[in-house]
């Protein structure tokens, strides 16, 4: 199928005073086309019911976004260029489509957005801004698009950048300079705490420029690490929120334009609540994990719960991702769990309705310590024998999960994969980890506000689900007598401020040190972070919801020989 020239644009405009937009805020799955183009469809009936003359979609939606290397798969190319001009075909009446997908031309791979109207593909605009930064890497992949100019549909001149292409002024003030009336904004933007702040500082640093109006449309979804919001508005050219969708959540509505002696105004449009803070952070983690689970196909998922905060909010996330009837948890007991942890565990369970199994994992354990008795003669018990509980566990965990097809849910938080505070082929066996990216003191925070709150579309109970003194006991990783993680780590306050200026702002010992923090604790602490690398290499994927995760934000070297001497 050819792509009609601009003087064949304009012969199917006719000016209108009216314009209705549907926007289609909706979770693709990557590399699904047959599934992504259903979704078109239905969304674009859901749209003509509303009366709707163009439906838009979010950033790359064919292919879904982002999809790394596959998108170089010649096959996977031609998969996404056949259902664009399935789908072009599909419009010879009812509304327009305003499209992504990837499009191979002239030698070049680019990341384009195109007009399906009247039966064909009536234009198409390429991203010229490809981000190359934190969890981007698009440079990799697409070759960067010309300036575009506006693209004509039915007497009115579209501006059409693609999500970063707002992040700078030159494609904005390109597309206002050759005649733009409305911008409308196709984005793949995934979920972190400063995000909302940022996106609408842009848009209103672009609307001002330009003086038009501005339509922003976000994917939703889960992909990997990636968690996208959605969460898409609409601004006027005096800078008033004219729209805004929830987050977290699929939507496809309609807004209505108004066309004004000077330019465009959305008149008509939802009004939703954005979640922020930490309901925003949780809920992502429980989007993240419903999507991996339910995207790659798994019947549910299993985790082992022993009585500490870390594993309870897992759950609880689990159970409103997924239902509890899909959540298997289990108590794998020593001899150094105590009755408390006994008890709290089996609370938890009781609370969200799951199924709860007992393995005590003294005949392992005490088995593999007796193979290894001949080679360890005449050494004293340490962290070797802690690590064996701790695989003992992951092995039985991974062992149900190979017979039932469950995936196993793994419940490090942030300060333990900073400091190595986990065991390689233990308890960071798993699939997934739904809060990877929190730091402890955050997973008591998150704790209190899910017993008070839940998220829209949560499956899992109202209330109380962690009891508060589960929330207060000191955390023990219960692998010997007495044991507290103080016993290993400075207390949580301290190591979490610390964390978090080494790792999300790469503040340097010196500087902390001059803050106040005290010094031996600092390169304690700076010491382990670097330690660590190894094992975060291997670590499962989970969700991001800071501003720097391990894994898409910072890539250290695991060999390394640099030590920041303060």
């Amino acid at each position: 199928m050819t792509v009609s020239s601009p003087a064949a644009d304009a012969s199917l405009s006719t000016p209108v005073d009216t314009l209705h937009i549907a926007v289609a805020q909706l979770n693709p799955i990557v590399g699904d086309v047959t599934g992504n183009t259903e979704k078109v469809r239905v969304a674009r009936a859901q749209a003509a019911d509303q009366g709707a003359d163009l439906v838009v979609f979010s950033e790359l939606f064919l292919s879904g976004y982002p999809p790394e290397d596959l998108v170089l798969k010649p096959a996977f190319q031609a998969a996404c260029r056949e259902a664009l001009e399935a789908l072009a075909a599909e419009t010879a009446t009812g509304p327009a489509l305003l499209v992504g997908a990837p499009w191979k031309e002239d030698g070049h791979l680019y990341n384009g957005v195109f007009l399906l109207e009247g039966g064909r593909i009536t234009a198409k605009r390429f991203k010229v801004d490809l981000p190359n930064y934190g969890v981007f890497d698009e440079k990799r992949v697409f070759s960067a698009g010309p300036l575009p100019g506006p693209i004509p549909f039915r007497g009115v001149r579209l501006g059409v950048p693609v999500c970063e292409d707002i992040w700078g002024p030159d494609v904005v003030e390109c597309l206002a300079e050759t005649g733009a009336e409305i911008l409308i904004v196709p984005n793949g933007s995934p979920y972190r705490r400063s995000v909302y702040d940022e996106r609408a500082n842009i848009a209103v640093a672009r609307v001002v420029e330009s003086g038009l109006p501005l339509l922003y449309v976000n994917q939703v979804g889960g992909q990997d690490e990636l968690v996208f919001d959605g969460a898409s508005f609409a601004l006027n050219a005096d800078r008033t929120l004219a729209m805004q969708f929830p987050g977290f959540a699929e939507r496809v509505r309609t807004t209505q334009w108004q066309r004004f002696e000077n330019g465009w105004k959305c008149q008509e449009a939802p009004f939703a609540d954005r979640l922020e803070g930490e309901k925003a952070d949780y809920a992502a983690c429980v989007l993240g994990l419903r999507d991996y689970v339910n995207k790659n196909r798994f019947p549910g998922v299993v985790l082992g719960l022993s009585g500490g905060i870390d594993s309870a909010i897992c759950a609880a996330m689990a159970v409103d991702a997924l239902g509890a009837d899909r959540v298997h948890c289990i108590m794998l007991p020593y001899r150094f769990t105590a009755q408390d942890s006994l008890d709290d565990a089996a609370d938890v369970a009781r609370k969200l309705g799951v199924r709860y199994d007992t393995l005590p994992i003294a005949p392992a354990v005490e088995a593999l310590e007796g193979i290894l008795s001949p080679l360890f003669a005449g050494r004293n018990r340490d962290v070797t024998e802690e690590n064996l509980q701790s695989r003992v566990r992951g092995t039985l965990l991974m062992s149900v999960s190979n017979k039932f097809g469950a995936m196993v849910v793994t419940t490090g938080n942030k300060s333990e994969m900073s400091t190595g505070y986990a065991t390689l082929y233990g308890d960071m066996n798993g699939g997934y980890n739904p809060i990877k990216d929190l730091y402890k003191t955050e997973v008591f925070r998150l704790s209190r506000l899910r017993n008070t709150w839940k998220p829209l579309g949560a499956l899992g109970p109202d209330g109380e689900v962690i009891a508060d003194r589960l929330i207060d006991k000191p955390p023990t990783a219960e692998l010997r007598e007495n044991q507290k993680d103080q016993d290993s780590l400075p207390p949580y306050e301290v190591l979490d401020a610390i964390l978090a200026r080494l790792v999300e702002d790469e503040t340097s010992v010196s500087e902390l040190i001059a803050e106040g923090f005290d010094a031996a604790t600092v390169k304690r602490v700076d010491r382990m972070l670097n330690l660590a690398e190894y094992k975060r290499r291997q670590a499962a994927p989970g969700v991001k919801v800071t501003t720097r995760n391990f894994g898409r934000d910072r890539r250290y070297p695991i060999t390394n020989g640099f030590r920041d001497q303060g």
